[in-house]
């Protein structure tokens, strides 16, 4: 049993990784996002007892672990990317890693520092961005009583949270980790965003189960989408080879002030929705839409019917 389990294991090289000295750890991003968190929201994550006068030593302390945390994960998946064998147009391949030159390692390790720092220096503008999101959490919705409660509550907030940290790092084409970090809020939220997705200003997603929101999707300010709702790809352009062509743009374009209600599919990377557009829950749309516009579609026929299994009434269908 165990010759047919290290025969399967070696036979095929897509679900193995041998001899690579780096590799990032899930978990160790996990936890980055949790450190990432307590910046994001201090007092409503991490330590609570802080005050005016404990915040600067708490931020500065923060930092210093975010820091480093961040350059080691970062410099696992440069060293990880340029170690690993390329993938051929079947997907197989990249099983087997080898050690890199001390002038790659230090290479990737120089970029790794370039690129923690200047994250850490991005934050204050992520903070701001999360501001006007928890804001536009409250105000498009009539059932939260504080601002507080949709940080501690609502699964968008986090959800887009993870995400406007996630893009910061795939805009400076940190390999793995903006998808490690975007699966996360997928699996806890159920909403899944691509992280190379461009999101504005005061973004809010309701309720969220479901929503889909591709990689070259791009969404303007005070845009709101209910559960359900899938911005995504309405086909694949491939080479002449058959093979999917990547990096182009695949998914539609949302203008400012638009609103997607539940279970829409809007789907093409020709797709534009106008500014001030509204998108009715159900519809599927795969072309643009002038500005200021609603979309709907034609109302279903409704049949009502006496339930027989139910004792006592009478049909009454003058209401439908």
């Amino acid at each position: 049993m165990i010759d047919l389990l290290i025969a399967s294991i070696l036979g095929d090289s897509r679900t193995r990784h041998l001899s690579f000295e780096h590799l990032p750890e899930r978990g160790s991003v996990i936890a980055l996002v949790d450190e990432l968190q307590t910046i994001a929201f201090p007092g409503f994550f991490g330590r609570r007892e802080l005050d005016r006068k404990s915040l600067p030593g708490h931020v500065e302390e923060c930092v210093g672990g975010l820091s480093d945390h961040l350059y080691h994960e970062v410099c696992a998946a440069l060293c990880y990317w340029k170690a690993l064998a390329p993938v051929d147009g079947t997907g197989s391949g990249g099983g087997d890693g080898g050690s890199l030159s001390d002038d790659a390692q230090a290479e990737c390790a120089a970029k790794a520092r370039e690129i923690a720092d200047e994250f850490l220096k991005r934050l204050p503008e992520v903070r701001r961005l999360l501001s006007l999101d928890v804001q536009a959490a409250y105000d498009g919705d009539p059932a939260a009583e504080h601002t507080d409660e949709t940080i501690f509550c609502y699964p968008g907030v986090f959800a887009i949270m993870v995400h406007r940290l996630a893009h910061e790092l795939y805009e400076m084409e940190v390999p793995l980790l903006p998808r490690i970090m975007s699966e996360y809020a997928h699996s806890t939220t159920g909403i899944d965003i691509h992280p190379g997705a461009k999101i504005g200003e005061s973004f809010f997603i309701d309720h969220g189960t479901g929503v889909v929101i591709g990689e070259t999707t791009t969404i303007g300010k005070n845009c709101k989408i209910y559960q359900g709702v899938t911005l995504g790809a309405k086909s694949f352009p491939k080479d002449s080879r058959g093979r999917i062509v990547r990096g182009a743009k695949r998914h539609p374009t949302l203008g400012d002030r638009v609103t997607v209600y539940a279970s829409a599919t809007v789907l093409g990377g020709d797709t534009v929705i106008g500014h001030d557009c509204v998108i009715s829950g159900g519809v599927f749309l795969a072309r643009s839409v002038p500005p200021g516009h609603v979309v709907r579609n034609v109302s279903p026929e409704l049949v009502l019917r006496t339930n027989p299994d139910a004792d006592g009434y009478e049909s009454d269908a003058s209401g439908i």
